[in-house]
């Protein structure tokens, strides 16, 4: 168990600077934009999601209304719904909930669930929550200041580093047919509509792929009962 636990620990510390180093990526990026630092500092800290963050400093560099790129990153954030349910034994009671859904994210949700009781996945979770909240916002922060050494960080090939990342980390989850199969419909769904809907409606989509698969999974249970 405590090799187990080693291993999860250097795998989350890993996945944490590698957030860090997307981090400053994005902060030099959004200099160069012509975007004040502190907007991608601030959102780092009280949004803490990056997907959400990246599509708020496109729109304002774009010339868009905070008001807008609010409400697209709002949006984009809704995956956090179902996230809730499936870690909402991780997120603590009381007072702690509070910090523990802010903590909420891909990385740490991920962690979370490819643990196989629940000590090691609150544990799982905490850590790799509390690791991003400290080297996301302290990337931003140093590829913020140093992003006029930096013309164009998009060619470093950061942009790719995130998504094959979050990749790599639901990979090994797939465990089941039941679940590869959700995978797929899911993934089949948002390739399908990206290029027709809004940006975060294709996600949100997706997600439906879960009420197929469950209700075979029902219907599935019942014959076997009726046998």
């Amino acid at each position: 168990m405590k090799l187990k636990m080693s291993k999860v620990t250097r795998s989350i510390l890993f996945v944490c600077l590698i957030d860090g180093v997307v981090g400053m990526s994005f902060g030099a990026s959004a200099v160069n934009l012509g975007v004040e630092l502190w907007i991608p500092f601030v959102l780092s800290v009280i949004v803490l999601a990056g997907a959400s963050e990246f599509l708020f400093v496109s729109v304002i560099a774009a010339g868009g209304s905070p008001f807008t790129a609010a409400l697209a990153g709002l949006l984009v954030n809704a995956r956090h719904l179902p996230f809730g349910v499936s870690v909402k034994n991780e997120v603590g009671t009381g007072k702690q909930r509070l910090l523990g859904c802010h903590l909420m994210n891909d990385e740490s949700v991920a962690f979370a669930l490819a643990q196989s009781d629940s000590k090691a996945r609150k544990q799982a979770y905490w850590l790799c929550g509390l690791g991003i909240i400290v080297c996301w916002p302290l990337g931003i922060l140093v590829g913020g200041l140093f992003g006029d050494l930096i013309t164009h960080p998009e060619h470093f090939g950061l942009d790719a580093l995130f998504p094959s990342l979050m990749l790599a980390l639901v990979i090994p989850n797939l465990s089941t047919i039941n679940k590869k199969v959700t995978a797929f419909i899911g993934a089949l769904m948002a390739l399908v509509t990206t290029p027709f809907l809004p940006v975060g409606l294709p996600v949100l989509l997706s997600v439906s792929a879960l009420f197929f698969t469950t209700k075979n999974a029902e219907k599935g249970a019942k014959r076997s009962e009726r046998v």
